[in-house]
């Protein structure tokens, strides 16, 4: 743990103290070489499950894979920001790449707690470098109106887990997540009870988000730079599936009754969400809501609290993280040429840029979970699990399974085919650079094909 940490945190100091022209360079370079070694974590030699620092520190096999994708994204958060910061004066450049290291140091200690309240600390902390980011890099005057949704939403739901965590505390002497789980749940009978049980769960619901309460998600990523974006959708939703199943345990059996209305507005909101893509004029608009519409399954597959829906659930959070990342990366892509996010605006780019469209093709395929990608194998697993739990989850979840494919194949359609407009006349060629961070996205994601056990979690 220790190895990828300290580099991180080391990163730092070398952001202000080296030369202007190697910044990136450098920056890129040591996170790269962590993004690598991150991978280590994958192999679990332990026998318990957990793998300890120290008391407050310690992976398993529900957080190696998030940490291994939060350290792999930073690489391609530096890539993708490098032309969109390029004017800016050197001070503000070293500024922005702090922020992004400093969120990736809260989300390693976020993931890697084994104290529920340092949890609990770090999944607060994370809402500061990333409402900077939005605010002050973001593109249109709405970033301010953005900012303020996105931290409000997120304090106002997560103030209720704090105070559940200390009446925890009260109650059974610990928060460590190593011993809760043998903890003798209590009689959860009251009226007070149940109060308690929403407390815990709402601040990650309003993460995920739930639908109802995801109106900040669609504002924050339209508003927020290309590396705010990507962070958002691949890591920072992933925080509130992974509190979830992280309190899944302590809050039985008071989930098999109360789970009920959460795992309806969840599927439900899979179908709405989806509807809302098909009729969308932003393509980065359009990806958020679609994020909104997965999160939708993950919630359903982690409230049934079954083997199968944990895991998919699991699996699901990973390959959305890297699929909707590169999607937002393919949108700024587009962006930096057309200047505009309107889909009607930015037409037929097969004929400027054909080497971009494979990869919007491998994407969009992604994301409308094609066999054999990770995504439909963990689609296919919540499906399953939610059929068995009941019937009538079989006409949400096709519903909206139908809609995520005609949204994707819309999306595609509208960026890539068809004649180019006419207000296009110069366009830069696409980079090496732009390749690269595509191909960071995609093949892990392929590759994931061929041993998927690394992100099943403890099933296997």
């Amino acid at each position: 743990m220790m190895k990828i940490f300290i580099p991180v945190l080391m990163l730092l100091p070398t952001i202000w103290l080296v030369p202007a022209k190697w910044l990136w360079t450098t920056t890129l370079s040591q996170s790269l070489i962590i993004a690598t070694s991150a991978l280590i974590w994958l192999v679990q030699t332990s026998e318990t499950g957990w793998t300890c620092v120290n008391i407050y520190m310690g992976t398993d096999p529900l957080s190696t894979p998030l940490l291994a994708l939060t350290c792999w994204l930073l690489p391609l958060m530096i890539l993708a920001s490098q032309h969109h910061t390029a004017s800016e004066p050197i001070n503000r450049q070293r500024m922005y790449l702090t922020l992004l290291t400093l969120l990736q140091t809260f989300l390693i200690l976020a993931f890697g707690a084994t104290e529920l309240m340092m949890f609990y600390v770090m999944f607060e902390a994370t809402l500061i470098p990333t409402l900077i980011i939005i605010t002050r890099w973001g593109n249109q005057t709405e970033r301010l109106n953005a900012g303020i949704y996105f931290l409000f939403y997120t304090l106002a739901g997560s103030l209720p887990l704090l105070v559940a965590l200390v009446l925890l505390h009260k109650d059974t002497g610990t928060l460590s997540l190593l011993t809760s789980q043998y903890v003798s749940p209590s009689p959860l009978a009251t009226y007070a009870d149940k109060l308690w049980w929403a407390g815990c769960l709402i601040a990650f619901l309003v993460k995920m988000p739930l639908y109802g309460a995801h109106l900040w998600l669609p504002k924050a990523h339209v508003e927020a730079p290309v590396a705010g974006s990507m962070v958002l959708a691949a890591v920072l939703l992933k925080l509130g599936g992974y509190g979830m199943i992280r309190m899944m345990t302590m809050l039985e059996p008071l989930t098999k009754e109360l789970s009920y209305p959460f795992i309806v507005i969840a599927l439900w909101g899979v179908i709405m969400t989806g509807s809302t893509c098909l009729r969308q004029t932003d393509l980065k608009s359009l990806i958020a809501y679609s994020s909104v519409s997965h999160m939708g399954l993950v919630v359903g597959g982690i409230l049934i609290q079954t083997p199968w829906g944990l895991a998919g659930a699991l699996i699901l959070m990973i390959a959305h993280g890297l699929t909707s990342s590169a999607l937002f990366c393919l949108a700024n892509t587009n962006y930096e040429r057309v200047h505009s996010r309107t889909l009607l605006l930015a037409r037929g780019l097969q004929m400027v840029l054909p080497l971009m469209t494979s990869w919007w093709f491998i994407a969009t395929l992604a994301n409308l979970a094609l066999p054999p990608l990770p995504n439909l194998m963990g689609e296919l697993m919540i499906i399953t699990s939610l059929f068995e739990w009941s019937y009538w989850t079989l006409l949400l979840t096709g519903a909206g399974t139908l809609i995520t494919a005609s949204y994707s194949l819309y999306m595609f359609l509208m960026t890539q085919r068809g004649p180019v407009p006419a207000h296009l006349i110069m366009m830069d060629p696409s980079h090496t650079r732009e390749h690269l961070v595509m191909a960071l996205h995609l093949l892990p994601l392929l590759l994931l094909v061929m041993k998927p056990e690394l992100i099943w979690g403890w099933t296997y």
